[in-house]
């Protein structure tokens, strides 16, 4: 079991980006719309920490818990 944290993703932006804070700030351009917005934050969190990242909870809400598998 990885490390568990809490994020908000917003939607739409016109820039991806990961802001530090509590809860962390995913900003994705895709739309809430099947799943686009979830997948583009996994990719950017991924990205940005340099592990595997899936989300366990909140799919239809800004907030979520994500967790970050090493490896």
């Amino acid at each position: 079991m990885g490390k568990i944290i809490q994020i908000k993703v917003i939607p739409g932006s016109r820039v991806e980006e990961v802001i530090e804070g509590e809860p962390l700030v995913v900003k994705v351009r895709e739309p809430p719309e099947r799943g686009k917005a979830n997948r583009a934050a996994i990719k950017l969190l991924s990205k940005h920490f340099g592990c595997r990242v899936r989300l366990i909870g909140g799919r239809a809400s800004r907030l979520k818990l994500a967790e970050m598998e090493k490896g």
